[in-house]
């Protein structure tokens, strides 16, 4: 192991940004991964003759798999060391891409996204723990503002890309530009990030792992079908639920009884990291849930493309690339929580925008609205995950990152199911069109669900004016569900109202999460 003195206050280095650009490449691989195939559902029901339930496991299988590996990640980090398991995940997630690019069947298809998941999943906490070493706690504000870019352009760029692969080449290509990114990554990383060493002094919680991985792989599970489903009531919902949680609660009984927890709840004990990780879980349930609504809007109540949905959601991309430098930079100089609120409020304006939605709302409107949340996004996100670290000590750092993707991973699944629940109950309390059923189902077509389908090019004769009524219907149906996500957002204001007004020293070694002056930054 080698030490680098943290420097002091200030622009980030060259050597500093050479690492940060490493985390980034890999960040933009496994958020773009996430989006892009979203794109591709449609395209994968055609390719394999295949129900949406079926396709829809190829987003659900990458998203237990992320589930299952984040928990292993602060372990492994400390054990085998960041830049060995950072250049690890980096190889099982560009060959889990070529790998999805082969699959002949659905089956095939979702087998290969667990693992790519697998990969991806360590990608983000090992990256976030190669970054806040690299920086110190004085910069780290500036350095996850250079993370941040990815993670909020990811669904913004994923879209688009998706969208112009399917369209001037083949689904292949989803995964396949993966391969010259990961190769590319890897070169990058084995030059660039700072020699490993291990530490075999540390034991591995094999029960923790039993309980924790199966238990948010299950909960996850569950959440996951409530949209397919359509109640929480049913078997396989509440019964994975209901189990991963007991087994999720298990762990947290347990996990404060050994010494090296698989994921360490003692650090929560930390008020910074505390109220930093409960802000950004309700801010991700609040934002993340509706946020992907938002070009399913475009696609089936205006009946745009694929590729013209994401160029509409552009402007949210660029708001955030805006602030974000300026968010970083004020993470450094200014407690949290006193710049957070403003951007909050920022992203409560534009959302709200969405509250109106109706079936010809201008495009101006809509587009202003997603520009102003963009620029809230910039100032939220990477100052909170800033606040959550930036007090923890060196060695806690890869426990407290592996926590805080835990709970954005979470949380992300539970916004995500709820929104969908309401749009999907809404839209299925649209009048039935008389004679018209589901080839695949046999279940009647309502006309919300018809005006829909036609919007997006299906050849159904129906008369004007029911197409008309159902989108009016489905319009609505966006309008409540975003009424939903409003709310949420507003309620994401009494935890950030506890953010840090003060401005506090850095961490040295000494009781967990207690912070004092600053010490030399701990290289892998």
């Amino acid at each position: 192991m080698t030490e680098q003195t943290a420097a002091p206050p200030g622009k980030l280095d060259a050597a500093v940004l050479k690492i940060a650009g490493v985390v980034v490449l890999g960040a933009i691989m496994s958020i773009l991964d996430i989006t892009v195939v979203s794109v591709a559902l449609p395209t994968f029901q055609t390719e394999f003759d295949a129900t949406y339930a079926q396709v829809a496991w190829t987003m659900t299988g990458y998203t237990l798999a992320l589930a299952t590996v984040i928990p292993l990640s602060g372990w492994a980090a400390d054990r085998f060391g960041t830049k060995r398991l950072y250049m690890m995940a980096l190889l099982l997630f560009t060959l889990g891409s070529v790998l999805c690019a082969t699959a002949g069947s659905i089956e095939q298809l979702v087998t290969y996204r667990v693992l790519q998941g697998l990969g991806g999943g360590m990608l983000m906490p090992i990256g976030m723990t190669i970054m806040t070493r690299a920086a110190g706690p004085e910069r780290i504000g500036r350095l996850m503002a250079v993370l941040g870019v990815p993670m909020l352009l990811g669904p913004i760029g994923g879209p688009i890309l998706g969208g112009w692969l399917i369209e001037v080449a083949s689904w292949h290509w989803v995964f396949l530009i993966n391969l010259p990114i990961g190769a590319a990554a890897l070169v990058y990383a084995y030059l660039a990030l700072p020699k490993d060493e291990a530490h075999p002094s540390e034991s591995f919680d094999f029960v923790g792992m039993l309980m924790l991985s199966p238990g948010l792989a299950l909960f996850l599970f569950g959440v996951s079908s409530l949209p397919e489903t359509g109640t929480i009531t049913a078997t396989k919902v509440w019964t994975t639920m209901l189990v991963g949680g007991l087994l999720v609660i298990g762990f947290v009984l347990y996990s404060f009884k050994p010494k090296h927890p698989l994921l360490d709840l003692r650090l929560l004990r930390n008020r910074n990291l505390s109220v930093a990780s409960l802000s950004l879980f309700v801010f991700i349930i609040a934002f993340m849930g509706a946020g992907l609504l938002f070009p399913s809007y475009f696609l089936q109540i205006r009946g745009e493309g694929t590729l013209d949905a994401g160029l509409l959601m552009a402007p949210q991309g660029i708001g955030a690339v805006l602030t974000m430098p300026i968010a970083g930079m004020l993470a450094d100089k200014i407690p949290v929580g006193r710049t957070v609120p403003f951007a909050m409020a920022l992203i409560a304006v534009g959302f709200f925008g969405f509250t109106q939605v109706d079936t010809d709302t201008s495009y101006v409107f809509l587009c202003g609205s997603l520009f102003v949340m963009g620029l809230g996004m910039g100032g939220t996100m990477m100052p909170i995950m800033t606040s959550a670290l930036r007090t923890l000590q060196p060695v806690e750092v890869a426990r407290g990152s592996t926590l805080v993707n835990i709970l954005q991973q979470i949380g992300g699944s539970i916004g995500t199911a709820i929104m969908s629940v309401i749009l999907t109950s809404r839209l299925n309390g649209s009048p039935d069109v008389p004679g018209l059923t589901n080839p695949q189902t046999g279940d009647p077509i309502t006309e919300a669900g018809a005006a829909i389908a036609v919007q997006q090019g299906a050849q159904i004769p129906l008369p004007a004016q029911v197409i008309e009524r159902g989108l009016q219907f489905a319009a609505d149906s966006f309008a409540t569900t975003f009424w939903v996500g409003f709310a949420l957002v507003l309620a994401t204001f009494i935890p950030i109202a506890f953010l840090p007004r003060k401005r506090r020293p850095a961490p040295v070694s000494g009781a967990p999460g207690e912070p004092a002056v600053d010490t030399p930054i701990m290289m892998h």
